[in-house]
């Protein structure tokens, strides 16, 4: 393949990845052509993405984007995963693949510029998703303050009780 050639096709998959920094690796060389075609229809539907390129084009491509920390993953058969929600969205996607495809593995990817291992992309997929983390944030924010209602009403309650049976007390 030509200099120029290869040059187009990196350029063709910095264009594909756009500006995104958190991709994952899969190796799908072990899977058939039909369960890769159904796999990659049910990722378009979560507009998740998956190119099978070449190493040295994907380092190309990834180094022209700014992403160096998948260099060591990229070796053997590989294919670049990327879109869907957030990163933990697509670990999650991805694992659950992983598991139902027989052949299917997760080489590692990146999150922020840090290099993953296939361990950590798991571990990664059982952590919480960002609308998750928002809800668990929200829910602590908003939990002192309903405390703080609730010490005041209960104790509160019973003083604003007690004073008006006894204004009702004077009155009669």
């Amino acid at each position: 393949m030509s200099k120029y050639i290869k040059e187009l096709i990196a350029s063709d998959v910095r264009e594909r990845i756009g500006d995104v920094q958190e991709l994952l690796v899969i190796d799908p060389s072990k899977v058939d052509a039909i369960t890769t075609n159904q796999l990659r229809l049910d990722l378009r539907k979560k507009e998740i993405k998956m190119v099978l390129v070449k190493n040295s084009l994907a380092r190309m491509a990834l180094n022209q984007a700014g992403v160096s920390a998948l260099d060591s993953i990229l070796a053997g058969p590989s294919a670049l995963v990327w879109g869907g929600e957030d990163i933990v969205a697509l670990s999650k996607e991805m694992a659950n693949w992983a598991k139902q495809i027989d052949g299917l593995e997760i080489k590692g990817g990146t999150v922020e510029g840090t290099t993953l291992s296939a361990a950590d992309v798991e571990v990664l997929s059982k952590s919480p998703g960002r609308l998750e983390l928002i809800s668990q944030i929200a829910g602590l924010a908003l939990s002192p303050g309903g405390q703080l209602v609730g010490a005041l009403l209960g104790p509160g309650g019973k003083v604003s009780g007690q004073v008006k049976a006894h204004s009702e007390r004077e009155e009669e």
